[in-house]
C-alpha cells in the first residue's frame, strides 16, 4: 500500500512539473510571438517610406512605443567631420538640438558609435560616459536609457537610443536585445533613405545649377548683344571729291578726290570681352577711329569698355586732337581703387591730305602697308593705358597715309596668341601675312589674319580677345 501511495505522489509531482514546464513554454512562445510581431510592426513602419525625414519620425515614434519609453532619438554619423549630429529633432527646441554636434567617443552615444557596442544604463547622470550637452539644451532629465549602434553593411551610420522607461521601471536586458533587433532593419532602411536623400539633393542641385547656367547664358547672350551694339556693324566709306573741298584747292595745292574705308573684326575669348573699336566721320574731310583693349575679360571688362566707348564718342569733337581726347577721357576713367585700365590707339585721318594725327595709350604699334608693298611698324610717343594715372598727358603723333596706303591696328590677342606648346604668334608672323595679303580687300585680309592665328594655335584655347581695325586710303 505504501508503495502505491509513493508512486501516486511521484506521478502527481511529475504532472505538476509537466504543467509548470508547459506553462513556461507557452509563456516563452507567447513572448517570442509578441517579439516577432513587434519586429514585424517595426519592419512595416520603417519600410513604409523612402524619405529620410519621414523615416526618422517613424523610427523614433515606433521605438518609443514598442520599448514603452518616454522618448527616442536617432543620431547620425558625419564621417567627414568625425561627429554625431541630430538630423531631425522634434519639439519646441528642435532647432537648438539640431545645432548640437558630438565628437565620436563623446557622451554615451559617441561611445556606442566609436565602439559599436550596445549599452543599458540605469542611472545616466552617474555614468562616466554621460554628456549633458543635449539635456541642458532641451531641459529634459534622463533617468535611464538604452543605446544601440545602427549598422548597415558593416558600417556604423548612427545610433538609436530610447530614454526613460515608463512606470519608473528600469530597462531590462531583454529590452536591450529587442532594441538591437529593431536597429537591424532600421539601419538598412535608414541607409537607403539617406542614399535617396543624397540623390534628391544632387538632382535638385543639378536643376538649380542648370537653371542658373541657362539664366547666365541668357544674360551673357544679352550682354553680348548689348556690347556688340556699341560697335559699328558695317564698314564705313568716306568719300571726299575735289569739288567738295573749296573748289579742289588748298593753298597752292590742287586736291585729288580720295576715299577712306574703315572695317574691323572682333572675336572675344569669352561670351563678352574687353576689346573694342569704333570709327565715324567728324567733319566733311576727316575720319576718326579708335581701337582698345581692356586689361580684364568678361563682364567687368565689357562694362569698362562700354564706359570708355561712351566717353570717347561723347567727348570727341572737331576741335580736339587725339591726344587731347585721351587726356580728357583718362581723367574721367581714373579711380584710385580701380584695377581696370585699357590700352588704346586712336587717330584722325584727313582723307583729302592723308594727314594722320594719332595718340597711343600703351597699345601695340600698328602696321602701315605702303602702296609700294613696304610694311612698317608705326612708332611714336606713347602714353600709359587709360585709367592708370590721373594726370597723364597724351601726346599727338603725325604720319601721312599716301593714296593706296593701309593702316592695320590690332590688339595683342593676335600677336600673343599661343599654340599647344605656348609659343606666341608674334609680330614676324603677322608681318608675313600682311606682306602676302597686301593686295587683298579689307574683309579678306581680316578673315585671313584670324584664320592664320587659328592655324598657328592648332586647337589651343583662345586666351585673349582678338580685334583688328583696317583703314584704307585711295583715290577715286
Amino acid at each position: 500500500m505504501e508503495i502505491v501511495v509513493g508512486v501516486l505522489v511521484i506521478l502527481c509531482l511529475v504532472a505538476v512539473i509537466q504543467l509548470q514546464f508547459g506553462h513556461r513554454k507557452r509563456q516563452a512562445a507567447e513572448l517570442e510571438l509578441e517579439r516577432t510581431m513587434q519586429l514585424f510592426d517595426v519592419s512595416l513602419e520603417v519600410n513604409s517610406t523612402i524619405r529620410k525625414q519621414d523615416l526618422l519620425v517613424k523610427i523614433m515614434e515606433t521605438s518609443s512605443r514598442i520599448m514603452n519609453a518616454e522618448a527616442s532619438s536617432v543620431i547620425l554619423v558625419d564621417e567627414e567631420r568625425g561627429e554625431l549630429f541630430f538630423d531631425l529633432a522634434l519639439g519646441a527646441k528642435g532647432d537648438e538640438v539640431r545645432e548640437i554636434r558630438l565628437k565620436i567617443g563623446e557622451g554615451i552615444a559617441g561611445w556606442v558609435a566609436q565602439t559599436g557596442k550596445s549599452v543599458k544604463i540605469d542611472d545616466a547622470a552617474r555614468d562616466e560616459r554621460w554628456s549633458s550637452k543635449v539635456a541642458k539644451r532641451v531641459d529634459y532629465p534622463t533617468r535611464n536609457m538604452l543605446c544601440v549602434p545602427l549598422v548597415s553593411k558593416g558600417k556604423i551610420i548612427g545610433v538609436l537610443q530610447v530614454l526613460n522607461k515608463r512606470g519608473d521601471a528600469p530597462f531590462t536586458e531583454r529590452d536591450l536585445q529587442l532594441l538591437e533587433s529593431i536597429a537591424s532593419p532600421t539601419a538598412a532602411s535608414l541607409e537607403n533613405a539617406m542614399l535617396y536623400d543624397a540623390l534628391e539633393k544632387s538632382v535638385h542641385a543639378l536643376k538649380v545649377t542648370t537653371a542658373a547656367k541657362e539664366r547666365m547664358e541668357s544674360e551673357l547672350r544679352i550682354a553680348t548683344d548689348i556690347q556688340m551694339g556699341f560697335l559699328p556693324r558695317k564698314s564705313l566709306s568716306l568719300e571726299v571729291r575735289a569739288a567738295d573741298a573749296e573748289g579742289g584747292i588748298v593753298g597752292d595745292e590742287i586736291l585729288l578726290s580720295a576715299q577712306a574705308d574703315a572695317q574691323a573684326i572682333i572675336r572675344p575669348a569669352r561670351e563678352v570681352g574687353g576689346d573694342f573699336y569704333d570709327y565715324f566721320r567728324i567733319d566733311e574731310n576727316r575720319l576718326f577711329f579708335v581701337l582698345g583693349d581692356v586689361s580684364d575679360k568678361g563682364i567687368p571688362a565689357a562694362l569698362f569698355m562700354a564706359v570708355t566707348m561712351t566717353l570717347l564718342k561723347g567727348k570727341m569733337s572737331v576741335e580736339l586732337t587725339p591726344g587731347e581726347l585721351l587726356t580728357a577721357v583718362n581723367q574721367e576713367l581714373y579711380k584710385d581703387d580701380s584695377t581696370m585700365f585699357a590700352t588704346i590707339f586712336c587717330g584722325v585721318l584727313n582723307v583729302v591730305t592723308g594727314q594722320l594725327l594719332y595718340s597711343d595709350g600703351g597699345h601695340c604699334p600698328p602696321y602701315i602697308v605702303r602702296a609700294n608693298g613696304e610694311v612698317e611698324l608705326l612708332k611714336g610717343k606713347k602714353g600709359l593705358p587709360l585709367g592708370v594715372m590721373d594726370d597723364m598727358l597724351y601726346m599727338d603723333n603725325e604720319v601721312t597715309l599716301d593714296l593706296g596706303d593701309r593702316i592695320i591696328v590690332f590688339t595683342d590677342g593676335i600677336t600673343e596668341a599661343e599654340d599647344q606648346l605656348q609659343n606666341q604668334y608674334g609680330f614676324v608672323r603677322l608681318k608675313d601675312v600682311l606682306v602676302k595679303e597686301q593686295a587683298s580687300k579689307p574683309d579678306q585680309l581680316l578673315s585671313h589674319m584670324v584664320q592664320d592665328v587659328d592655324l598657328f594655335a592648332d586647337g589651343a584655347v583662345q586666351s585673349d580677345d582678338i580685334a583688328v581695325l583696317i583703314i584704307d586710303r585711295y583715290s577715286i
